[in-house]
């Protein structure tokens, strides 16, 4: 299960105290929240942290695309799809 670690900060901070808020966010792996006049304007992550949940949304979206398949029908046999990969490693497809 996904725990990021959240932080709410002004937007002063972030001009003030660009730093600190960058090492909060690669140390400890936490999403700052940075609010304009006491509102959620923006999050600020780590780069590994933005390309970590970058990647659980794909992995979520095949999944669900996977799901949809089957709920339509839209499977076949699993000889056919080795049968298709061969003929295409082969340069028959």
């Amino acid at each position: 299960m996904l725990s990021l670690q959240e932080n709410i900060r002004p937007s002063s901070d972030l001009r003030n105290h660009y730093n600190e808020i960058s090492k909060q966010c690669r140390e400890n792996n936490e999403a700052v929240i940075i609010t304009v006049n006491g509102r959620g304007d923006t999050v600020s992550l780590s780069y590994e942290e933005y390309k970590r949940l970058k990647a659980r949304i794909e992995l979520l979206e095949i999944l669900a695309e996977s799901d949809d398949d089957i709920k339509y029908g839209r499977v076949e046999p699993i000889e056919n799809t080795f049968d298709d990969l061969r003929n295409m490693l082969k340069g028959e497809a």
